[in-house]
């Protein structure tokens, strides 16, 4: 007799959301989670790195929030994308390690290597500068001010997104991003008439929105 065929699994079926394979996580399929890990751990990389400025640091965040998110499926309601819902997480998750502790500083050298790993820029040399005086610049202002500039001039998300992911209202994320720019602004001057600042900012969004 021949043995009925195995049902495949969630993450085996052609074109499942990302809501399904949740469901299908939390009724027990061995394989779904693992799925939306592949799917989305790029993109929580680049706005760990880019929040803490550490690679380290944005690899224990990704990690803790992924493990947060396998444990706390169960209390995702529907009512935002799984990528929002993730995102939130993976931002709480390093603005935790942003209020515990001080980051500690990143050498030029490991900051190339960790973005050139996973999120490469071409290799010129005036864009690698302008991207670490960037993100150097980043590291010096407050932990909502610096999640909301790099969800919304990072990586490209519309204020309304950003605000999902934060949790809080639109204005508060416009606020946010009003503060921060201010602050940046003097210690970014030298930068202002630079074409390779937008082109910088402007090219990394568009392939981690796109990748």
């Amino acid at each position: 007799m021949n043995s009925p065929p195995e049902t495949p699994s969630a993450a085996d079926r052609p074109a499942v959301t990302d809501a399904e394979l949740l469901t299908a996580h939390i009724n027990g399929d061995p394989h779904a989670f693992s799925e939306i890990v592949k799917r989305h751990r790029d993109r929580m990389w680049a706005v760990a790195l880019r929040t803490l400025g550490d690679p380290d640091e944005a690899a224990d965040a990704v990690q803790d929030a992924f493990v947060s998110a396998y444990r706390k499926a169960g209390t995702f309601r529907g009512e935002a994308a799984v990528t929002t819902w993730l995102h939130r997480i993976v931002v709480n998750a390093c603005l935790d390690r942003m209020r515990r502790k001080s980051v500690r500083p990143v050498a030029d050298d490991e900051l190339i290597e960790a973005a050139e790993r996973e999120t490469p820029l071409p290799d010129h040399t005036v864009e690698r500068e302008v991207s670490l005086e960037v993100s150097a610049a980043l590291k010096l202002l407050p932990a909502d001010q610096r999640a909301a500039l790099v969800l919304v001039d990072m990586m490209g998300y519309s204020v309304e997104d950003a605000a999902q992911v934060l949790d809080v209202p639109s204005g508060t994320v416009k606020s946010r991003c009003a503060r921060g720019r201010a602050k940046l602004a003097p210690i970014l001057s030298h930068l202002r008439n630079r074409s390779d600042l937008n082109r910088v900012s402007s090219a990394k969004g568009a392939e981690l929105r796109d990748g």
